[in-house]
């Protein structure tokens, strides 16, 4: 709903992309029911529908030219062992849920093992970026993250990498997400770098979370929105927003409200 107003309110396109990167993990039907539902609740999207598992060839030539650059290694280490490595370094885990990666296989995987993934090489240059809200961050990705995965074993494409290509194919310029995804920017802010694309301004705002502090998602059983109600789904996001309840009868009649008072709160200042 955010990223939806904010759009709309600054008279933006807003685009929707169905991020379907790992299919063996992908429940029949659920793309088409994301986009049934974002339907029936009045969201409006500008352009085609992009879907990520449709771009593989973008994001390999994205990976050849970081590989061409020398960037890119292969890395045999299980997270298990990468986790091992941390405790035998005595090193204090980041405030993200990130390992990170001791560099384990940047100079050469062990004899007889195989690669599980690549890595793209990252160094001590602080990584700065502006979140619209909270202000400026300054990130060393050598120490919050160490070299990151681009792409796994089995052909599957780390999200990191797509959506730093998409973002800039799409012509991207503003991305307004859960603050649960702010630990990614820095890398990929890193890799808009190396590959010579734009940086779009960023805003992060908070998730709702269940009783015991858990983002709402199926992983932890919340219920999925019932599109049949929506007024009352739509009324409890812009409530969460601070914007308050709007008496509609529809979202056609819910939204021209909805994006005024986004146009008039903080979050359009930020």
């Amino acid at each position: 709903m955010a990223s939806h107003l904010d759009a709309r309110a600054h008279h933006g396109r807003w685009q929707l992309r169905i991020e379907d990167l790992d299919p063996p993990r992908e429940a029949r039907g659920a793309s088409a029911a994301i986009v049934d539902t974002l339907v029936r609740l009045g969201f409006a999207h500008d352009g085609q529908i992009v879907y990520q598992s449709t771009r593989d060839a973008a994001y390999r030539a994205a990976f050849e030219r970081l590989t061409a650059m020398g960037l890119v290694y292969p890395c045999a280490c299980t997270r298990r062992e990468v986790a091992d490595s941390m405790l035998r370094s005595g090193r204090e885990q980041p405030r993200s849920t990130e390992l990170v990666y001791p560099g384990t296989c940047r100079n050469g995987m062990p004899a007889g093992r195989e690669a599980r993934a690549w890595r793209v090489r990252v160094d001590a240059t602080p990584i700065a970026w502006r979140d619209r809200r909270a202000g400026e961050s300054i990130e060393r990705l050598d120490e919050s993250v160490g070299d990151f995965v681009l792409r796994r074993a089995d052909g599957l494409w780390a999200y990191q990498l797509a959506v730093v290509v998409d973002d800039a194919w799409q012509g991207v310029t503003d991305v307004v997400r859960g603050a649960d995804l702010r630990d990614s920017t820095a890398r990929q802010v890193y890799l808009q770098r190396l590959l010579g694309l734009p940086t779009p301004r960023y805003l992060h705002l908070p998730v709702v979370v269940d009783a015991e502090g858990n983002k709402l998602s199926k992983q932890t059983g919340a219920a999925p929105i019932d599109p049949r109600r929506g007024v009352q789904a739509l009324n409890a996001a812009l409530g969460f927003l601070g914007l308050g309840g709007i008496a509609a009868v529809d979202p056609a009649g819910f939204w021209p409200e909805a994006i005024a008072r986004w146009a008039r709160s903080h979050w359009m200042d930020a």
